[in-house]
This record gives C-alpha cells, sequence and structure tokens, in this order.
C-alpha cells in the first residue's frame, strides 16, 4: 500500500489513470470503461494511492453530481430529432413500454434475488432502468453497427437517466411519506409531490435551452463566450431545479441539451465538440473516482445470492424488457436481440444509488447498506460482459459491419475518376461524393460508386457512415471548400485520414483538365509504393 500526501498530485493521478485508460483502450480496441474501472480500483482499494472520501470530502458528492449533469447535457445535444428517423419507434416503445416493465422485473429481482427489502428493491430497480451515456458512448465507438441501433441505444441510455433518477426519487418519498404517516400514505400524494417539481425541472431546462439559442443566433453573445456561458448556464440550471427537488437537476440538463441541439445555433458544431473534450475528461475523472470509492469493507458486505440478482438482470430482466417492448417493431430480429443483450450500467447508476443509499442507512432503513456494494456489482459485472461480448454478439448476428476499408473521395471530376479506377482495378472501392448531379455522370459511366448531396450535412445526420471509409481524399476544383470539409469533418473522420493534407498528395486541387490523367498516374504510382496489405492502404514511412 502506498500513501500520497499532496491532493494536487492526486488529481494529476487521477487525470493520467482515466485519459491513460482510454488511450489504452483505442491502442487495443478495448472497451474504454472497462479499463477506466480496473485503474480505479487499482489506484484505490488496491494500492491506496486513491481515497476519494477523504482526499475530498465533502466535495465529492457535488463533483460527481455536476460531472453528470454536464455528462448528461452533452448526450441531450447530440439528441436531434432526425436520427428518430432510424430509431423513432423503437426509443418510443422502449420508453413508454420497456420503463414500466424493466422497473417492474428488477424489483422482482431485487426483492427475490437479491433479498432487499420491497420497498428497497422498487428504489433500486427503479435505477437499474438507466444505462447511460458514460457507458453506451465508448462501447458503441470500439464497434461498427448500424446507424438503427446505434441511434436506439443512444437515445434509450440518455433518455432513460432521468427518468431512473425520478423513478428512485419517488420511492423515496414515498418511503418518507410512510415513516411519518405510516400505513396512511397516500401515493396520490407522492405522485404529485414528485410530478410536480418534475415538471418544472422540464420547463427550466427548456426555457434555459431556447433563450440560449435565441442570445447566441442574434450576436447577444460573442464568440468566444460561448462556451463558458453555455457551461455556467447548464450547473445553474441543475443546481436551481436541484434546489426544488433533489435530481430534478437531471431533468432541467436533458432537455436543455434535447432543446438546444434541434434549434438553429451559430458554431453548434464547435460548441458539441468543446462539450465532447470536456465530458471525455469528466469520464475518465469520475469512473476513476468512484471506482477509488470502494474499500474492503464495503466489499465484504457482498452477499453470494448477490450472484442471483446479477444473473437475473442479465438474461431475464433486460431481455424481458426489450424484447416485448418491441414486439411488432419494424426492427429487424437480429438487432431486437442484440439491443437486448447490451444494457451496461455506469456514473448514473452509482451516483443516485450512492446518494439515496446514504439517506435510507441515516433513517435506519433495513437493507439499505447492502445497495452500494450490489450496485457496484452491477456496474462491474455488466460493463465487462457486455463490454467485451459487444463485438463478438454483433458479429455472431451478422451485426457487426466490419473495420471500413472503402475510400472517399470528395469531389467529382477527371482526375478522381481517374483515380477511382485505379483503385477499383488493385480491389480497393471507392465512393465519389459530390453535390453536383452532372459532375457525377462521368463516374457512373466509369461504374464508380458515387453519392449525391452535402457531405457535411449528410454525415452529421448519419445518412452517410464515415466509419466505413478509411481514408477519405478531398479532391474539388475548389480550395476553400477543400478546407471547410476537412476542418468540419476531421475531428470526426480523424486527421491523420485526409491525406489530401499531405504534400504529396495536395496536387489533387487541379484546375488544369489537361493535368488530370499525368497527376493521376503520379499519385497512383505513390499509392501503390505505399504498401497495400489486405485490401487497406497505408502511408509509407
Amino acid at each position: 500500500m502506498f500513501y500520497i500526501d499532496s491532493l494536487l498530485i492526486k488529481i494529476a493521478l487521477i487525470g493520467i489513470l482515466g485519459v491513460g485508460a482510454q488511450w489504452v483502450a483505442w491502442r487495443i480496441n478495448r472497451p474504454a470503461i472497462a479499463l477506466m474501472l480496473f485503474a480505479g480500483i487499482m489506484a484505490g482499494p488496491v494500492l491506496g494511492l486513491l481515497n476519494p472520501e477523504n482526499d475530498f470530502g465533502n466535495l465529492l458528492d457535488p463533483i460527481v453530481k455536476l460531472a453528470v449533469a454536464i455528462i448528461l447535457f452533452e448526450g441531450g445535444l447530440s439528441l436531434n430529432f432526425r436520427d428518430l428517423r432510424h430509431a423513432g419507434s423503437g426509443v418510443l416503445r422502449l420508453v413508454i413500454i420497456g420503463v414500466p416493465l424493466g422497473w417492474a422485473l428488477g424489483t422482482a429481482a431485487g426483492y427475490y434475488g437479491a433479498g432487499l427489502p420491497l420497498l428497497v428493491a422498487a428504489l433500486f430497480g427503479g435505477i437499474m432502468v438507466v444505462t447511460g451515456p458514460t457507458v453506451i458512448g465508448p462501447l458503441l465507438r470500439s464497434m461498427r453497427v448500424g446507424n438503427r441501433v446505434r441511434d436506439i441505444l443512444k437515445w434509450e441510455g440518455i433518455v432513460n437517466d432521468p427518468i431512473g433518477a425520478l423513478l428512485a426519487i419517488g420511492i423515496f418519498a414515498y418511503i418518507q411519506y410512510r415513516n411519518e404517516f405510516g400505513a396512511d400514505a397516500q401515493m396520490a400524494t407522492v405522485v404529485i409531490s414528485v410530478l410536480g417539481p418534475s415538471l418544472i425541472a422540464a420547463i427550466i431546462g427548456g426555457v434555459l435551452g431556447w433563450a440560449l439559442t435565441w442570445a447566441f443566433m442574434r450576436g447577444h453573445v460573442p464568440e468566444y463566450l460561448k462556451a463558458p456561458v453555455m457551461l455556467i448556464t447548464v450547473i445553474g440550471g441543475f443546481v436551481g431545479a436541484d434546489l426544488i427537488m433533489h435530481e430534478s437537476g437531471l431533468i432541467t440538463v436533458t432537455i436543455m441539451g434535447v432543446v438546444m441541439a434541434n434549434r438553429p445555433v451559430f458554431s453548434s458544431r464547435a460548441l458539441r465538440r468543446f462539450k465532447e473534450d470536456l465530458t471525455v475528461l469528466l469520464i475518465s475523472g469520475v469512473f476513476i473516482l468512484l471506482s477509488a470509492t470502494l474499500d474492503w469493507e464495503t466489499m465484504q458486505k457482498f452477499q453470494l445470492q448477490f450472484l442471483v440478482f446479477l444473473a437475473l438482470l442479465l438474461f431475464v430482466v433486460r431481455p424481458l424488457t426489450v424484447l416485448p417492448s418491441l414486439l411488432f417493431s419494424d426492427i429487424p430480429w437480429r438487432e431486437r436481440l442484440f439491443i437486448a443483450w447490451i444494457a451496461p450500467r455506469g456514473i448514473v447508476a452509482i451516483a443516485v444509488t450512492g446518494l439515496f443509499a446514504l439517506r435510507l442507512v441515516d433513517e435506519g432503513y433495513e437493507g439499505a447498506d447492502a445497495l452500494v456494494p450490489l450496485v457496484f456489482s452491477v456496474v462491474i459485472v455488466t460493463i465487462i460482459a457486455h463490454g467485451f461480448s459487444a463485438s463478438w454478439v454483433a458479429r455472431k448476428l451478422g451485426l457487426d459491419q466490419g473495420k471500413g476499408e472503402d475510400i472517399l473521395i470528395v469531389g467529382a471530376n477527371r482526375w478522381t475518376v481517374a483515380f477511382a479506377q485505379f483503385l477499383k482495378n488493385i480491389d480497393i472501392r471507392a465512393v465519389i461524393h459530390d453535390h453536383n448531379r452532372a459532375a457525377l455522370r462521368h463516374a457512373r459511366r466509369a461504374e464508380i460508386d458515387t453519392a449525391l448531396g452535402d457531405l457535411a450535412e449528410e454525415a452529421h445526420s448519419h445518412d452517410i457512415d464515415l466509419q466505413s471509409f478509411q481514408q477519405m481524399l478531398i479532391a474539388t476544383d475548389n480550395d476553400s471548400h477543400n478546407r471547410l470539409v476537412a476542418g468540419d469533418l476531421g475531428p470526426e473522420f480523424g486527421y491523420q485520414k485526409l491525406p489530401g493534407w499531405t504534400p504529396i498528395l495536395a496536387i489533387c486541387v487541379i484546375r488544369d483538365a489537361d493535368e488530370y490523367y499525368s497527376k493521376a498516374e503520379l499519385v497512383s504510382t505513390y499509392w501503390t509504393n505505399a504498401c497495400v496489405k489486405g485490401g487497406s492502404l497505408a502511408k509509407p514511412s
């Protein structure tokens, strides 16, 4: 066991472990959430480098709650209603049918499987309807499945997070009413006391989201202050709603994000990118903090009967929640089975459970002390089970689209057509994308695959899957347009996959039509010498 006295060093260590785990996961193509969980447990209970409850004291709870609020806002900011073209009916069914069904089944599993008292089991079952963007996002990033599956899992995770917290709030309020009024406690009174503040929290989120977009569009906030103003507004809205009713701030930030995602905002992509970067840091830090809070005393409270609950949660509760919910829908059975398997729990489940467990223990409620080890067990088991099996299950169900090996060429001209023909001759598929229908005729006559439309708009709305391409060559006859496309899609696609930015391929932008074939021959020679391995193009060293 080691001991570090400086809090500054511990904060740096949290950042190094969290971001380092994500980088290692990217290098070895494994779920980042599993490695972050492992890193936190090693730094916490195993080596004793971190003890968040002692290190941060009373600041730990607000730090985690604010981080979860920002993560949920970023998730809401990615929920554009256009995505529901692929996933709308599935998401609606999983919320309207799946949440009550999952709550009932989770309560039964907690009562009969884990041996929890009925009301405690109902509270925990409500929390278990969450999956969450903190775990679904990194998991989906490590595989390539269809847009419909991705959108359903993404929407379900973000929408169900505040719903799970709301269910826990309702059950906790009922427990308090029973303690105060005994058997005379009226459920209707509890429902009204919960739904009223929840509605107010939702209205606050909608008003704040509308007000920010209104101010941004009319230039009332300068560009350099947009991201800070947005961040402070999120924090202020969350805290304000939380003062009305605990955890209702989760509803506020989610609604605020959804409103902003569906209103036109100048610099919206830059703002979203800022939030994504911030969210990666927060996910890394919070996962390390929460997994490091485990101690041997808490882990010793784990009971063997919890294994029954975990088995029920994985193999009974989730399938019997998803499959009946999606019955008679237009979603193929293979996709339904995959969704029925994927349900990892993460930060929101731990944070909300920890909050209510502490309050129930303070009130001397029987069985409440089992919630913390149980929720950590759920998080660890579901992250490992779903994180490491998701790609395998997707392959078995025929949903894994594999690593993208195609080449995307932006701009239709004689040079790009000649280059696409060269790639076709060495068995590499190329797709030429252009917004001009007439410009694509020559490519279609040459039997080259084409795509018509605005590439930036289609990429952000999922009409084109960038993951199916290993390289993107930007080669229109407009230098400014080339830079705009590269600047906009570079962060999404990866700048290392834009060979048009390298000096040797900068010759792609040519205005003299007589030079097209000579330049195509030069670049073709470059690519031929660039090691064509298994259908993949790799740059020479």
